[in-house]
């Protein structure tokens, strides 16, 4: 049976000897390289060309994320998994679309990550159990900025000025002389905004455009 080739990328060495002796004591895994920075891991990765390479982030030199860009750039055929203390859906989500297949806290129980390697070798994705609602959580937040900023693209030219206009204090009277419209088309205007912001009144979008910021 041909072993799954595996490399830790880790600046602490007795938590890579540690790694290495339980890895080992499964029959289809073997430990073929170590790594102590970011740039020992893309180098040895390139030289060793592991199955499954476990990334840690916080370590000198380069960093696991900026060696996660490097290997994906190269189209490398590593699979990556990143093994870390950070329980940050941040960095979760962050690695996931940098191209890493999984995602597990240093202190997993050996099963899970030995599951996880076993996964990722299949062509899977694996993320610890207990981290994927933050997956959810990162990718609800995530596609809710590109939803308001959906809201924002679909403002017209117009819409955005007359938006910035509200938000300093100006009356539609005002606004109307200002932009040399009447004062109906500024109640359209406004009433448009309202709906596509989806807020009740002109504080509500005033606060919306501070902020997003919204310039012309």
């Amino acid at each position: 049976m041909e072993k799954i080739k595996v490399m830790i990328a880790d600046d602490h060495s007795m938590f890579r000897q540690g790694l290495k002796q339980i890895l080992e004591l499964e029959n289809d895994i073997v430990v073929i390289a170590q790594a102590s920075n970011g740039d020992e891991a893309v180098k040895l990765a390139r030289e060793k060309k592991p199955d499954v390479i476990l990334m840690d982030i916080n370590m000198p030199s380069t960093n696991g994320l900026q060696a996660i860009k490097e290997l994906r750039q190269e189209n490398s055929g590593s699979k990556i998994i990143v093994l870390t203390i950070h329980q940050d859906r941040e960095y979760l989500f962050k690695t996931l679309q940098m191209g890493a297949e999984g995602y597990l806290l240093k202190d997993a129980e050996p099963a899970v990550l030995i599951e996880a390697i076993r996964n990722v070798v299949k062509g899977q994705s694996y993320i610890q159990p207990n981290m994927t609602k933050e997956l959810v959580k990162e990718f609800n937040r995530v596609t809710l900025r590109e939803r308001e900023k959906n809201d924002e693209n679909c403002l017209t030219m117009r819409e955005v000025e007359v938006l910035e206009l509200i938000a300093e204090g100006m009356i539609n009277k005002e606004i109307a002389r200002q932009l040399y419209i009447s004062e109906k088309t500024v109640k359209n205007h406004v009433s448009n905004i309202f709906k596509k912001l989806n807020v009740s009144d002109r504080t509500q979008a005033a606060i919306y455009a501070f902020k997003h910021n919204l310039k012309v």
